[in-house]
């Protein structure tokens, strides 16, 4: 395991994610399945939580055609929705009030 920088899975993670949103609205997914698949090679699990997650997180009436062609893949994508969909409703991350009690950023 490198000392520094990210591991090859987590840069698999990075690249396989990547690649469904620059295409997540396509009107034709068979590219973009056969590249990830491609990409992923015979890491199935990285690919079943990857894909999984997407779906669950982006899943909507304008990605549909992906992730319709996504939830065909013969992988058990059931947990990475479930995580996806779990996080899609947690609240954002901000900096409010961060700088001092009103977000001033004096004390």
């Amino acid at each position: 395991m490198p000392t520094r920088g990210l591991t090859p899975d987590t840069l698999l993670r990075i690249e396989l994610s990547a690649t469904m949103s620059k295409n997540r609205y396509t009107d034709d997914p068979a590219p973009v399945i056969d590249q990830l698949l491609a990409l992923a090679g015979s890491r199935d699990d990285i690919l079943a939580a990857e894909v999984g997650l997407w779906i669950g997180f982006y899943e909507d009436d304008y990605t549909r055609t992906l992730t319709t062609a996504l939830r065909a893949l013969p992988l058990d994508l059931a947990p990475g929705i479930a995580l996806g969909q779990d996080r899609r409703h947690l609240p954002t991350h901000t900096t409010t009030g961060f700088n001092g009690p009103h977000g001033t950023g004096l004390a």
